[in-house]
């Protein structure tokens, strides 16, 4: 694996949005998408085309956030499904892959 010598997203070469991109367009609704405490807003504009394209998305609450940055611009886009608290993550993200799997085995 080798680092693309890109122009940085939101000033970040890894970028969370360029992950998040791939994912959507990759995955689709397959996926399930989560953006923990961070500062900035990397991942929200990723994660809100996630959604767009029929992923779960998951975002960790303000109160168990160290730094509410990156979740609270991914809620204010409208880009999380869900908000949870940092101690229910698992279980919601276990829950929302389940039902992905659930779901491809019906279709």
């Amino acid at each position: 694996m080798k680092l693309a010598q890109t122009e940085p997203v939101n000033r970040h070469r890894p970028s969370v949005d360029v992950l998040f991109n791939s994912v959507a367009l990759a995955a689709g609704a397959s996926a399930v998408g989560v953006i923990l405490t961070g500062m900035g807003k990397d991942g929200a504009r990723g994660l809100l085309e996630m959604r767009e394209a029929g992923a779960y998305t998951l975002a960790q609450d303000e109160m168990s956030c160290v730094v509410f940055g990156m979740p609270r611009e991914a809620i204010a886009i409208g880009a999380a499904d869900e908000i949870v608290a940092l101690p229910d993550m698992a279980t919601r993200l276990m829950a929302a892959l389940r039902a992905r799997a659930g779901a491809k085995r019906i279709a």
